[in-house]
């Protein structure tokens, strides 16, 4: 079958891979429908992480089941499903209290696994003809049969979960004002989540362009740092006071304003900076104990210098840590299904799987309004 597989930083290549097969009485074989590429793909196709070469990528999935093994209850061949990134077994104590991305029996001495990520256990990626889905009637989550919502329903997998997780995690309430700082996908949906669950009004922080306006289209403030202190923007438009709650949806790669180089911490120290006195931050933004492409020292080793006193003398809480999807994805399906919610408005563009390495080139380097890519095999 066709995949998508890591060669070198900033080189990926559609190659022939062997087509999974039912290895356990609990899984799938998942014929491919949709499958997206992630802000966290970038960070290994750019060499920002361990990958080796090799590795086929691809957390964000769906499609139709086409091999059922015998253990599986729940499903059957020609079910439409989408799965989370997230891997998990359902049975083990954090499974088992909702923390499905830090699952302790698919990634054994590492808490979570996902699909076609380095260090995230064995499992192939899903940026491919067909995927292998274990612990199926857990980790798939079923659809509507046909077509409809194709490019709602796959955002299901990583990014309307973990946009939604950053409101969770910062607790967003309705008539609270939020701060979300990065306007890329994960960004987009923690700024369309927050007005979901009823913020009065939600600033997002970036400089580019297309992603402000796709901030602005529907109803947040989009503020550019580029032309100024974002910290001073946004209190202008708080009374001075800022903001009730803050979400990072940048992480590590982040870069400050005025300069042109990245500043691993400098999110995490403007939301300390940008939201009042006892208001809360989440963090669905991703950090790494590991970067070797860290502009210093410290910061390849995961050790930022993040500004704690003033955390701490403003009585502020912190969320962090990747979404357990599971926890939301029903509900947010529901809503897709209801007319309540249309994520698909951050796609950008679908295009056939061959086209992967243009679009990962392009995606990389934000040019051409690439926002989020959907592939189709």
């Amino acid at each position: 079958m066709k995949a998508v597989v890591y060669k070198e930083p900033f080189t990926v290549a559609v190659e022939e891979v062997d087509k999974p097969s039912i290895q356990h009485p609990n899984d799938v074989i998942v014929r491919v429908s949709s499958t997206a590429i992630c802000g966290s793909d970038l960070h290994m196709y750019e060499g920002r992480t361990a990958a080796e070469p090799g590795i086929v990528f691809g957390h964000e999935n769906m499609g139709i089941i086409e091999e059922v093994g015998q253990g599986v209850t729940s499903l059957k061949e020609g079910d439409r499903v989408v799965m989370p990134f997230n891997v998990a077994c359902g049975f083990c104590v954090n499974c088992v209290e909702g923390f499905t991305g830090y699952c302790l029996t698919v990634n054994p001495g590492f808490p979570g696994g996902a699909y076609g990520y380095v260090a995230m256990g064995p499992w192939k990626g899903g940026q491919a003809e067909y995927l292998r889905v274990p612990y199926a009637d857990f980790n798939c989550l079923k659809l509507p049969p046909g077509q409809e919502h194709e490019t709602d329903f796959i955002l299901l997998a990583d990014i309307f979960p973990t946009g939604y997780h950053g409101c969770e995690l910062a607790q967003v309430r309705p008539g609270e004002s939020v701060a979300v700082y990065g306007a890329g996908p994960v960004g987009l949906m923690a700024a369309y989540s927050a007005l979901l669950r009823g913020a009065k009004k939600v600033f997002v922080v970036d400089r580019v362009p297309e992603r402000l306006q796709k901030a602005e289209e529907i109803g947040a403030v989009p503020i550019n740092f580029a032309e100024g202190d974002p910290v001073e923007q946004i209190k202008e438009q708080t009374e001075g006071i800022g903001t009730d709650k803050g979400i990072d949806a940048v992480g590590y790669q982040a870069t400050a304003h005025g300069a042109d180089h990245e500043e691993p911490a400098t999110v995490l120290n403007s939301l300390v900076a940008t939201v009042r006195a006892t208001g809360a931050l989440g963090v669905p933004g991703l950090y790494v104990p590991s970067d070797p492409g860290g502009p210093d020292e410290q910061a390849k080793h995961g050790m930022l210098l993040v500004a704690i006193g003033k955390l701490f003398e403003k009585g502020l809480r912190i969320g962090t840590g990747q979404c357990n999807v599971k926890r939301y994805n029903r509900y947010l399906r529901d809503m897709i299904i209801e007319g309540r919610a249309k994520p698909s408005f951050v796609v950008s563009h679908e295009l056939p799987l061959d086209q992967a390495a243009s679009a990962y080139d392009k995606f990389d380097k934000r040019i051409e309004g690439y926002t989020k890519v959907v592939l189709h095999p």
